[in-house]
């Protein structure tokens, strides 16, 4: 018989090793059936791969996990290891509403792989997802001191919470813009929030954390080593980035709950390591929705400037891109987590946000120097991809 310790750490690590054995089932599996039924996503203007490549890699995501996770509950309480440290009634209830979030984006997802959905319909579905998560208890109930602001009362966490949730989706699915970068991103985040949730022993919300993170391991080595000539490449699509960012802002926002609702400079450590680890993709949003804003255009426009897009045009190679961007994700965290619990949150967001601004400065003066080219996408080229974004614009732009 095993010590409960013994057993916790055995059943972290066979959901782990579960869930790459799953992908390495699945993946090859979708490949196959991708390019048989030639189901690609095609190139154009905006994308950095130049042949045809399947997109469909987030559908094996959803089912990986959910059978995993349960089935590894299963197995626990078949051979006499029940849950322990955590309220089980709550569990239950926050795992129900989040696998139901799950569905719908997994289903939203993929048919926008296949045949496109509208942006609004998609941002829908996603506040719908973000409502489950909150119906289940989980919502932010302090800032953590973020500009001086503590408890927060239900009317403001609720919304806000929903925004964090839509929002950190979203950044998921919008740098997802060349190999291995998003899932790269992802991966350092699932292993940062894992280990947090080793530390505070809530073990079974780190097998969650585990098991995302084996079957997107898996996924980064097809789409980031896998040949497109031999058939071994496919990307995440919205179905993966979805998924991923939905997943993700539920244990942020899990991890973020104890935040302190009093004036103590350490009592929001746990949220600024949390949130740190999605700094990156964060700030990316941001930085490209204001700049897109500041040049009369509509923030849901796509273009080329988001982090990977203006490294590139500044000379990188693509891999030197996604080592870049994963070394500057991996520094914002470490120097967060030295810096949490010794100085309030609002200094440190300000401290990253001026290093990330002075950055994208340098960045700038190496884009000028390369003569790297336009930052976006012509109204045609949109047309192809993006049909009903592109008709609103093209209606804005005849009414001026």
């Amino acid at each position: 018989m095993l010590t409960p310790v013994t057993a916790k750490y055995l059943f972290m690590a066979a959901a782990f090793l579960t869930a790459v054995i799953m992908g390495m089932i699945l993946i090859p599996n979708i490949l196959f059936i991708s390019y048989k039924k030639k189901l690609f996503d095609v190139p154009d203007a905006r994308k950095v791969h130049k042949t045809p490549v399947p997109r469909l890699g987030g559908l094996s995501f959803f089912p990986a996990i959910l059978i995993t996770l349960f089935l590894n509950i299963a197995v626990r309480y078949m051979l006499g290891y029940p849950i322990e440290g955590v309220s089980i009634d709550q569990m239950w209830l926050e795992f129900m509403f989040l696998f139901s979030g799950l569905t719908i984006l997994y289903l939203v997802g993929e048919a926008d792989d296949l045949v496109g959905v509208g942006y609004r319909y998609k941002f829908l579905v996603q506040i719908l997802a973000s409502g489950f998560l909150v119906m289940s208890g989980i919502w932010l109930h302090s800032l953590g001191g973020l500009f001086g602001i503590y408890a927060i009362p239900a009317w403001v966490g609720i919304p806000v919470t929903i925004f964090v949730v839509v929002f950190i989706t979203n950044a998921i699915n919008l740098i997802d813009g060349i190999d291995g970068l998003a899932s790269g991103l992802c991966c350092i985040a699932l292993c940062i929030l894992a280990g947090m949730l080793v530390m505070k022993q809530e073990y079974i919300y780190a097998s969650l954390a585990f098991v995302t993170l084996g079957i997107t391991m898996v996924f980064w080595f097809y789409n980031v080593f896998g040949n497109e000539r031999k058939g071994h490449k496919l990307f995440m699509g919205d179905t993966g980035s979805l998924t991923l960012g939905y997943i993700l802002s539920y244990l942020v926002i899990h991890l973020s709950l104890e935040a302190d609702t009093g004036e103590k400079t350490g009592g929001a450590r746990d949220m600024i390591i949390a949130f740190s680890a999605l700094l990156v993709p964060m700030l990316d949003v941001i930085r490209v929705s204001l700049h897109r804003i500041r040049k009369h255009r509509s923030p849901f426009l796509p273009d080329k400037n988001h982090f990977h897009h203006k490294l590139i045009r500044a000379g990188m190679k693509v891999k030197a891109v996604l080592i870049t961007i994963l070394l500057v994700d991996l520094f914002f965290i470490t120097m967060n987590s030295l810096l949490a619990g010794h100085i309030n949150i609002t200094y440190i967001l300000a401290i990253d946000i001026a290093l990330y601004t002075s950055m994208h400065l340098v960045i700038n003066h190496f884009i000028r120097k390369n003569g790297g080219g336009p930052s976006y996408v012509p109204i045609e080229e949109l047309a192809k991809t993006e049909p009903e974004l592109a008709a609103e614009i093209e209606n804005k732009n005849k009414k001026r």
